[in-house]
C-alpha cells in the first residue's frame, strides 16, 4: 500500500500510555501523539479541512495565495496541504515562538513575517492585524483566519473526535487538551460528549491568558492579559471556534511548570513532546481530584519537541529563564 500524496498520511495516530508520570493517579491516562502526523501537529487535520472548505466555496482559486497568522503549527499543515494543491503562502507569526518554528516554515516555501507579541489584538503591528492586510491588499488571496473559521471546529468533531472514540472503543472518561484557537477541544468535546455526556473535557490554559476568567465569568478582562512564553495555548482574544458549554473546566499551568513537566515527558516516558504537552501533563496532575478508579483520561499532545530544541530542551535557555 501506498499514499498518493502527504496529506493521506494525516490522521490515526497513536494514543500511548503513560506508565511513570501519572502513576500515582487513579485511572489509565494515554497521551494523543498528534506529532505523528507529517507536519508533526494536530494543526494538520484542520488545515486540510479550512483549504478543502475554501475550495468548495470558490474562496480559494487556483494559483492562489493562503494567508494565515500562526504560532507555526497551522502554518506548517497549511504549507504541506499549499505545496500538494499548488498555492503560494504567507504567514504572520510573533517574536516569542521559536527559531525552528520559523526556519521550518520559510524550508516549506512560505514567506513569513515576525511581528511583536506585546501589542494589544487589535494593534495594527499584531500578528493578527498585520495578516489581515495582507490577506486584504494581496490579489487572489484567501486569509485561512484558524480562530474564527469553524472549519477548524468541524475538522475535529468530523475526524480526531470520532477517531478518539474508536481508538478507546468508547470507554474514555476525560479529555484533556491545551486551549488556543479552541478547535481542537471544542470539536473533539463536542463529538465525544454527544456520545457520552459523562464525559469531563477539560482545558489546560496558561497564565497571562483570558480564556480561563472568560470561561468562569463570561466577562473580557484585560487585566488577566499579560505576556507569556508557553507557545501553542491561551489567548488575548476569544475566538469563535472555542465552544465553552463543551469545556467543564479549565485548569492554568505557569509558563515554568510546563517546560520542566515537557522535559520530564522526554525523560521518563520517552515521548519527545512540544512545551503545551508538559501543559497538558502538569494541568492533569494539577486536577488530580478529579479522577477516580477505572477512569480512561486521554491527554492529547499538539506537536513535537524539535519546535522547541532552543528553548525548553536548552540547558542554558531554561537558566536563563530561571527554570533550572
Amino acid at each position: 500500500m501506498w499514499y498518493k500524496n502527504i496529506l493521506e498520511t494525516i490522521g490515526n495516530t497513536p494514543l500511548v500510555r503513560l506508565n511513570r508520570i501519572c502513576s500515582g493517579l487513579p485511572g489509565d491516562f494515554l497521551v494523543k501523539i498528534e506529532s505523528f502526523n507529517p507536519g508533526n501537529s494536530v494543526k494538520d487535520r484542520m488545515a486540510v479541512k479550512i483549504i478543502e472548505d475554501a475550495e468548495k466555496a470558490g474562496l480559494l482559486k487556483p494559483g492562489g495565495t493562503i494567508v494565515e497568522g500562526t504560532s507555526g503549527n497551522t502554518g506548517m499543515g497549511l504549507a504541506l496541504a499549499a505545496i500538494v494543491k499548488g498555492y503560494k503562502c504567507v504567514f504572520t507569526t510573533n517574536d516569542k515562538q521559536s527559531k525552528e518554528k520559523v526556519d521550518i516554515l520559510k524550508a516549506l516555501g512560505a514567506e513569513v513575517i515576525v511581528c511583536p507579541t506585546d501589542v494589544a489584538a487589535d494593534d495594527p503591528r499584531s500578528y493578527y492585524s498585520v495578516a489581515k492586510k495582507i490577506a486584504e491588499e494581496t490579489p487572489n488571496a484567501f486569509y485561512a483566519n484558524q480562530y474564527h473559521n469553524l472549519s477548524n471546529r468541524q475538522a475535529h468533531y468530523e475526524w480526531t473526535g470520532p477517531e478518539i472514540w474508536e481508538q478507546t472503543e468508547g470507554k474514555i472518561t476525560h479529555f484533556i487538551s491545551g486551549v488556543g484557537t479552541g478547535g481542537t477541544i471544542s470539536g473533539v468535546g463536542r463529538f465525544l460528549k454527544e456520545k457520552n455526556p459523562q464525559i469531563q473535557v477539560l482545558g489546560i490554559d496558561a497564565y497571562g491568558s483570558v480564556l480561563k476568567s472568560y470561561h468562569e465569568t463570561g466577562v473580557f478582562d484585560e487585566s488577566k492579559i499579560h505576556a507569556y512564553v508557553t507557545e501553542g495555548i491561551g489567548e488575548d482574544i476569544i475566538p469563535e471556534n472555542i465552544d465553552f458549554e463543551v469545556i467543564d473546566h479549565f485548569e492554568a499551568v505557569t509558563d515554568k511548570d510546563g517546560a520542566i513537566m515537557a522535559r520530564r515527558l522526554a525523560r521518563e516516558e520517552g515521548i519527545f513532546a512540544g512545551y503545551s504537552a508538559g501543559s497538558a501533563i502538569q494541568g492533569v496532575l494539577q486536577m488530580k481530584d478529579r479522577f477516580r478508579a477505572g477512569d480512561l483520561a486521554v491527554i492529547l499532545l499538539h506537536d513535537h519537541g524539535s519546535r522547541y530544541v532552543g528553548k525548553i530542551y536548552n540547558d542554558e535557555w531554561m537558566k536563563e529563564m530561571g527554570y533550572l
